[in-house]
């Protein structure tokens, strides 16, 4: 198959077999020999594999791999029914300093992780009731959905386990996870309360009462 078609594809965010067969216009081969084809592009470095199926070409890559909306890009191609959120979403607004996290987000799907050679990619599931709290913006015609800052610390502090040594009195939350929340504004504090209302979660309800007795003091 002709080495020239992955100039074709250099402009897409991102490719399946199926596209490379509408490129060949109608020439008759088999996916098998695609197939291989896009092995051998693979193990020349012309291509990333994203996930089974799904490829990038290593031009569209280096084209756009600096931008900051990339990572967030790929996670959506990974899994489109998904929303950035969890450490992703703190750390990018300061909320988490400590380290460098990998690329997290949150489905209705199963629990999964993606490791490519972009990075690691994760996926934690909720249940559909707490599927909210996202917005959606668009970068090179992918959209992504992304949490609002409450919804992200909500959603690390709903999926994190919560031990019983962490319900003493003397306990403080923010300080042992290294939580940079002073500056989270009286309307970030609502809506997380908002959810914790929505999960119904004895849990959630502890770990409020935490945060307004260390962090959120009126």
């Amino acid at each position: 198959m002709k080495y020239s078609i992955i100039s074709s594809l250099d402009s897409f965010p991102y490719f399946t077999i199926e596209a490379v067969k509408q490129l060949l216009d109608g020439e008759s081969v088999a996916t098998g020999t695609i197939q291989t084809s896009l092995y051998r592009w693979m193990k020349a470095g012309q291509i990333i594999q994203l996930k089974k199926g799904v490829y990038m070409t290593r031009r569209f890559f280096e084209q756009h791999r600096a931008d900051a909306d990339f990572a967030p890009m790929v996670s959506a191609i990974l899994i489109p029914q998904s929303y950035l959120s969890l450490e992703y979403i703190l750390q990018r607004n300061a909320i988490l300093t400590e380290m460098t996290y990998p690329v997290t987000a949150v489905t209705l799907k199963q629990t999964r992780v993606f490791e490519n050679k972009l990075g690691t990619f994760t996926y934690r599931n909720i249940k559909a009731g707490l599927y909210q709290g996202f917005t959606f913006t668009e970068y090179l015609g992918i959209p992504i959905a992304q949490a609002t800052v409450a919804k992200a610390l909500f959603d690390l502090l709903y999926l994190r386990p919560w031990k019983s040594s962490q319900r003493l009195a003397s306990y403080n939350l923010a300080e042992d996870m290294r939580l940079n929340l002073e500056d989270f504004s009286e309307n970030d504090q609502v809506e997380f309360e908002t959810f914790v209302e929505i999960s119904n979660s004895k849990k959630m309800d502890q770990i409020l009462k935490n945060l307004r007795k260390t962090v959120w003091q009126p």
